[in-house]
């Protein structure tokens, strides 16, 4: 009876380690399986402008290149024209990490990083060779790497060309024009500061804001670049255009610290190089753009004329 019983024991144990081993092995095959079972997560990058501009033609360059780098495990969905929030409420949703990736403008990124503020400063590089050369080198990757503190990963910048003022009311042919002016700014101290110094009262909104703004009152005018003044159409309400590039605040791709931290280190290599990769295809698509923008801003002053 004894001799029974302890076979019985011994099959339990046997039973018992056999399905502990199983269990073993299926949990090791399955995490082996993750890596490579075709399976793909899917990423919403947050872009505020056309389908067919420049920082949105990057943005899908870049997720093309995630997708190819990361063999098809990453895979990034570009919600362009605002679809995901304006500029400062994405900022805040990737830092929550409810959104994975955008392209937003470095003058509102100054709220969150004082450091990376120091690219609004006026005539700050001597031409876009030296300008590129820095931000796409050493300096740049200090001023992204300052984000970390807000939450958020910088993983490259992009061209948004220079910048300069338009307005409804008078040409600007000299700083004292600008006295008593309602100018609109993005939300930096920088942006605003520069504006009150030419004795113009600065409005910060949001882009989305501007048109109508411009068309009713509520501002006089505005700073941007060309191809912003053509694309939304704001060279129809203010015609008078100061072609003085006083600035050239680069757009910055950024990602949450929560995605970021989910990365393996090759996934975090895949998704930098992804971003530089694309700012070849972006700064290629701007200088086309801003090219195309003058001359039909042109073509509308002299209709106009």
């Amino acid at each position: 009876m004894k001799k029974k019983a302890l076979a019985i024991l011994m099959v339990m144990i046997s039973a018992v380690l056999l399905l502990a081993a199983c269990g073993k092995d299926e949990k090791a095959s399955g995490s082996s399986d993750k890596k490579g079972s075709g399976k793909t997560v899917t990423l919403k990058m947050a872009e505020n402008q056309p389908d067919d501009y420049p920082t949105t033609i990057g943005d899908k360059a870049f997720a093309k290149l995630v997708e190819e780098k990361t063999d098809g495990r990453y895979k990034v969905e570009v919600y362009s024209g605002g679809q995901l929030g304006e500029e400062t409420n994405t900022i805040e949703q990737v830092q929550l990490g409810s959104i994975d990736l955008a392209r937003v403008n470095a003058s509102p990124l100054s709220q969150f990083s004082k450091t990376i503020g120091v690219t609004s400063m006026p005539f700050l590089f001597t031409d876009e060779e030296e300008k590129w050369e820095k931000l796409n080198g050493e300096v740049g990757r200090e001023l992204l790497d300052t984000l970390e503190e807000s939450n958020m990963v910088g993983l490259a910048f992009y061209d948004s060309g220079e910048r300069s003022f338009y307005d409804t009311k008078r040409p600007l042919k000299k700083p004292s024009d600008m006295k008593g002016l309602k100018i609109r700014v993005q939300n930096s101290e920088m942006s605003i500061s520069v504006v009150e110094a030419l004795g113009a009262s600065a409005t910060p909104m949001e882009y989305g804001e501007v048109y109508s703004s411009l068309q009713t009152g509520v501002i006089d005018g505005a700073e941007n670049n060309f191809p912003s003044y053509y694309t939304s159409n704001h060279y129809e309400v203010a015609k008078h255009f100061t072609s003085n590039g006083y600035t050239g605040t680069p757009e910055v791709v950024i990602g949450s610290k929560k995605l970021w931290d989910s990365l393996s280190d090759e996934d975090k290599k895949a998704f930098q190089e992804a971003a530089l990769e694309s700012v070849d295809t972006q700064r290629e698509a701007w200088a086309k753009l801003t090219e195309e923008s003058k001359k039909g801003s042109r073509k509308s002053w002299k209709q106009n004329c």
